[in-house]
């Protein structure tokens, strides 16, 4: 399935006072906002699920083709399964913080083609309940990922964005003594790993 990036840049508008540039496009200097805000609701039998997330980010140009930004993200999901006589309950709580790269060809225009490093680094607390009896279990995350994208200004301070596809790697562990960690390398350019979203440049 798609996902589908909603830009917290929307809701942050209107606490952003800042004059709009002359033209469309990315210069020395320019700070934009973008990132994801979204709740998903699925059912399948009698499994349902609820994801909710939200993970802004915001990037600042350094030089007239690099920009250096920072993201946060919390997403909460909750499962509920009653294919058996016994109700399980899944709900995790995952918080995350990273910092990304981004190199841009022909930032200046309308249409520009960017390259995105980034790492990142989240910890999971996870809840598993079986006919009213609860474990927990906590977990450690960090990932490093190379993508491209593409960029286009509709407006002269908005653009759509879109990235897609990932070279990485990630590890997670147990945050318990003695967890071996899980560790996994990543090549993917379909379009279930595209990913679309909204710019607010000021």
């Amino acid at each position: 399935m798609k996902k589908v990036i909603l830009a917290s840049a929307i809701a942050l508008f209107g606490m952003v006072s800042a004059q709009e540039s002359e033209t469309p496009g990315f210069v020395k200097g320019d700070t934009f906002i973008t990132g994801a805000v979204g709740f998903t609701n699925s059912t399948q039998g009698e499994v349902k699920n609820n994801t909710f997330t939200i993970a802004p980010s915001v990037g600042y140009f350094v030089s007239p083709n690099i920009a250096v930004g920072v993201r946060a993200g919390y997403t909460n999901m909750n499962e509920t399964d009653k294919t058996t006589s016994i109700t399980v309950e899944n709900e995790s709580d995952t918080f995350a913080v990273g910092a990304f790269g981004r190199y841009y060809y022909t930032p200046a225009s309308r249409f520009s083609i960017f390259g995105e490093l980034n790492a990142n680094y989240g910890n999971q607390k996870f809840t598993n309940t079986v006919g009213g009896v609860s474990t927990d279990a906590k977990f450690n995350a960090f990932d490093v990922n190379i993508a491209p994208g593409v960029n286009y200004f509709i407006s002269k301070n908005f653009a759509l964005e879109a990235t897609w596809g990932v070279l990485g790697y990630s590890s997670f562990k147990q945050d318990v003594a003695g967890a071996e960690s899980q560790d996994n390398f990543n090549i993917g350019l379909d379009l279930n790993d595209l990913s679309l979203g909204l710019v607010y440049k000021f």
